[in-house]
């Protein structure tokens, strides 16, 4: 992958990680980059699978062949989302890009800045689930803390659709 742009999108299959991934989509992924998802999974006492032998590295990267392969993602612990897997074939077919994922286990704010340097990502898009500032303070901000260590730009995407 050298010399070529790797976007990564920090992805958890929510509505805001989705409106994040389609306008990274929109905005920021051109031809020949390589989009690449950040998934992170809860820390867990795994007995099988590829989640024992990934736990602290991350799972190999994923093609996205293998992601839209409901046994293979099974094997990560991992339920493929149709709408996510629909926007990033979309883009694969129309804008000629590589879509990768990697899975991680355990404190999301730790795990994606650990992914901007084990990759290495050129930029990330992290949405924004639009916490009040009270459970902002208690539950703590996975994008501020990625914004404030990551070292690459990251955009935040916010989620304006308030419930």
């Amino acid at each position: 992958m050298e010399g070529e742009r790797r976007v990564g999108v920090a992805i958890d299959f929510s509505a805001c990680s989705k409106k994040a991934l389609q306008w990274a989509v929109d905005n920021v992924v051109r031809d020949g980059d390589h989009l690449i998802l950040i998934s992170i999974r809860p820390e867990g006492n795994y007995e099988e699978g590829e989640m024992q032998l990934w736990e602290t590295t991350g799972s190999p990267l994923i093609p996205l062949s293998e992601c839209s392969d409901p046994a293979i993602m099974k094997k990560y612990g991992m339920k493929p989302d149709p709408e996510t897997l629909d926007i990033v074939s979309c883009v694969a077919k129309q804008k000629e890009i590589a879509v990768l994922m990697k899975i991680y286990w355990g404190d999301a704010r730790e795990k994606i800045c650990e992914a901007v340097d084990t990759i290495p990502l050129s930029c990330l898009v992290i949405g924004n689930r639009g916490l009040g500032k009270i459970k902002r303070a208690i539950m703590g901000s996975v994008s501020n803390f990625v914004v404030n260590n990551a070292s690459c730009p990251v955009t935040v995407v916010k989620n304006l659709d308030h419930e």
